[in-house]
């Protein structure tokens, strides 16, 4: 998958960028946080894994 069609989900349902970093960029909804490593290409098992663990849609 790739990193900005994750984030465009992240932020379709009510995510935010927090904070910037060197490898990973910090996405929070308020309550949690969710790390993404800023690659252009993001590992398919590790997408899919935080879109089923934040249940986004």
């Amino acid at each position: 998958m790739k990193h900005r069609d994750l984030i465009k989900l992240l932020v379709k349902n009510g995510w935010y960028l927090k904070e910037h970093g060197s490898n990973h960029d910090k996405y929070t909804d308020g309550k949690n946080v969710e790390m993404i490593p800023r690659h252009s290409e993001l590992n398919e098992n590790l997408a899919k894994a935080i879109i089923r663990r934040r249940g986004l849609k």
